[in-house]
């Protein structure tokens, strides 16, 4: 029987396309080559027919096979092109959807061990560097202020332009993020931040330092977006919520750093050098360029780490996609001990390219109109991106997070200013108690060599008095009479002479300078080579207790983050949002009895604690509420936002200090307040995949 079947099917031959079979079942002697087809096989012997050479070739005329396949190649792209936009968008959309369930299972075969955790610590420096920046200005400007002689508005200008920086390098460098990459915008914004923080300590001018802290916040502005987006690729839908809540402990590693560094550096004077008489590198400069190294080491590891394997998906690269994923599942298996694991996904689902990209020949224009088109290419891709977030199918969930973030910003960065203020200006308030007040008080043939400090002296005389190599610190002459003195190597802070009469008195190396004379009568008074730039007494104005406090309010967001991170995937991103917001509402509430350091001290803690767990939870639901090419823009745009907020609060809540503590406290209650219930209305994405 299976040799009858041979037969059958030997029966039939294809020929021209068609199977065709015999009238009868005997095999036909027709197929043998002929006497003549014998001869033309011998004739032809050796030639192969690859190797003709097309006679119209000499002509320039293209061969007809060659036609045939560059019209079937072209073919799909011509009728891609007369396609709907619509319709290319519904196919991309169908793509995105089966890749994001692909990628899923993908990451799930490739397992959560060393690589996530290689990367973790290298993003986790990235956002250690974002930690210092927020707390650098804040701990330097007690020093520089008197090294670069600031006045109170640039010392609140130079409070805030990190902020301004930091918004717009969130906006910008977010929305590259999802066009360049995310591993080549990481590199970039950490590269901008670490070379001008470098630059920055070594500037004198207050101008050029505020340019470099302007530059250095715009670059550390672009990691909070990109670093999130990064490390959630890598993440399967189990893991997320807490592996991106422990990586938001950086931040809090970021500013207790900052805060130990300033503690032991910045007090010790000497740990610095000058060069000549212009050029002093003092030790806060030195706690400058100490906390740009969080930054280097991130940007140095990060040359080791891959693209995300998801964003190559996205713009169509699927076979370098498929290596970084191989990669990941075999470091992976190796650290189990199971390195004979196979890798077994072939192909990946890429979503359809309906971008249009344009690229410009070396010969076409000079090179700064190739890259100028480039950029402005790539710039409008991002701002189509930005609008993208604002259509129909994403803008009630962006609205309701930017109102989320801002309400949280607004009052957190702003307590966060208050606090140290407020505990400021209670010792303020602590040291004027203790003034020394001295009344018609009568000096004469005496020598003060010594520090006076907290006094106020009113109707006094002073004759043939001498004050050499002294410090005034507080103190004030009201209504008082100097005559036949002699001041020399003086050195004040805070002193002034109201009202008062100054005969025949010389002033010699002293800062004593005329706006600390009001309403003064200088009679045959001589000033002489008077002191240059700003002094600083380190012992005496950087107190540790803003070092403290910065610390303590740091640390206590450890038990928050650990909670976050135990609870995001038990109890959902919405209600830890909800629940933090409004907890720490309540916190607010009790800083009505904060009257003293310690209580104030106490109450920071409380309140940074509480409020940890919305900014995790923020994080992470930001990540998972938009699509890959989307993410960091979206993300960005919200974090920009978030620093917008930063900067109002700032400038509000301290203006209040001394005046109320009614304002501040209702309004970040209520921020909170309205913030967490309308937060209770997003979406919950704990469930879901990324896409």
């Amino acid at each position: 029987g299976g040799r009858e079947a041979n037969q059958v099917s030997d029966d039939y031959r294809y020929q021209d396309g068609n199977y065709d079979a015999p009238n009868d079942g005997y095999y036909r002697g027709g197929d043998e080559p002929t006497q003549e087809e014998d001869a033309q096989s011998d004739v032809t012997e050796g030639h192969d027919e690859d190797d003709e050479v097309y006679e119209g070739e000499y002509q320039g005329i293209p061969h007809p096979d060659d036609l045939k396949e560059k019209q079937k190649k072209r073919a799909p792209a011509v009728a891609d092109e007369y396609r709907d936009r619509a319709d290319l968008m519904a196919e991309r959309m169908e793509d995105e959807e089966q890749l994001a369930h692909q990628y899923e299972n993908i990451i799930e075969e490739c397992g959560h061990g060393r690589f996530q955790w290689t990367l973790f610590f290298v993003l986790g420096l990235a956002l250690m560097a974002d930690g210092v920046e927020v707390f650098v200005v804040g701990f330097v400007l007690p020093s520089a202020e008197k090294d670069m002689c600031l006045s109170s508005s640039n010392k609140g200008m130079l409070g805030l332009i990190v902020y301004l920086g930091m918004m717009v390098g969130a906006v910008l460098l977010g929305g590259l993020a999802d066009k360049l990459g995310r591993k080549q915008c990481l590199i970039i914004s950490l590269a901008i931040n670490a070379a001008f923080a470098f630059l920055s300590s070594f500037v004198q001018g207050y101008g050029f330092f505020l340019f470099c802290r302007l530059i250095s916040g715009l670059g550390i502005g672009g990691t909070l977006p990109i670093v999130f987006a990064y490390f959630s690729e890598f993440l399967s839908r189990e893991k997320r919520g807490e592996h991106l809540s422990w990586l938001c402990m950086f931040w809090m590693i970021g500013g207790i750093y900052a805060s130990a560094m300033a503690w032991s550096i910045i007090p010790h004077y000497g740990w610095g050098f000058s060069m000549g008489t212009k050029y002093h590198f003092h030790s806060w400069r030195v706690f400058v360029l100490v906390c740009s190294l969080p930054c280097i080491a991130s940007l140095v590891a990060l040359k080791f780490m891959p693209e995300s394997p998801r964003f190559l998906l996205e713009i169509g690269k699927h076979d370098e996609a498929w290596m970084i994923l191989k990669q990941v599942h075999d470091t992976n298996m190796r650290a189990k001990g199971e390195p004979e694991r196979v890798f077994t996904v072939s192909y990946i689902k890429t979503p359809k390219q309906v971008d249009e990209f344009i690229e410009i020949q070396s010969s076409t224009g000079t090179w700064y109109q190739r890259w100028l088109v480039r950029i402005t290419t790539t710039l409008k891709q991002v701002w189509d991106n930005v609008l993208y977030c604002l259509t129909a199918q994403y803008r009630i969930n962006t609205l309701m997070l930017a109102v989320v973030w801002f309400t949280m910003a607004l009052s957190y960065y702003g307590l966060i200013v208050w606090f140290p203020d407020m505990i400021r200006y209670l010792q303020d308030e602590a040291y004027d108690s203790r003034v020394k007040i001295f009344d018609e008080e009568e000096v004469s043939h005496f020598t003060f060599n010594f520090t006076l400090e907290n006094q106020i002296h009113r109707n006094g005389e002073y004759r043939n008095d001498k004050f050499i190599g002294m410090k005034f610190k507080e103190v004030k002459f009201e209504d008082s009479l100097f005559e036949d003195c002699y001041f020399e190597d003086v050195t004040s802070s805070e002193t002034f002479f109201e009202n008062c009469t100054i005969i025949s008195t010389v002033f010699y190396n002293t800062d004593l300078y005329e706006h600390k004379f009001i309403n003064c009568r200088l009679i045959n008074s001589t000033f002489m080579k008077e002191k240059e730039g700003c002094h600083i007494d380190f012992e005496e104005d950087n107190d540790f207790l803003i070092y403290l406090v910065s610390f303590l309010g740091s640390l206590s967001v450890l038990p928050g983050n650990i909670i976050s991170a135990l609870l995001m995937d038990k109890i959902g991103r919405i209600k830890m949002i909800g629940g933090s917001m409004l907890i720490s509402a309540v916190c607010c509430f009790f800083l009505f009895f904060g009257n003293s350091e310690s209580a104030m001290i106490g109450w920071q803690c409380l309140f940074c604690g509480a409020s940890i767990a919305a900014w995790n939870a923020l994080d992470v639901i930001t990540v998972e509420l938009y699509p890959t090419d989307k993410r960091a823009t979206a993300f960005g745009i919200l974090n920009g936002l978030c620093k917008f907020g930063a900067i109002l609060g700032n400038s509000i809540f301290s203006s209040f200090v001394g005046i109320t503590k009614v304002v501040p406290i209702l309004l970040a209650s209520s921020a909170l307040v309205g913030g967490g219930l309308l937060a209770l209305r997003l979406p919950e994405t704990r469930e879901q995949v990324l896409m």
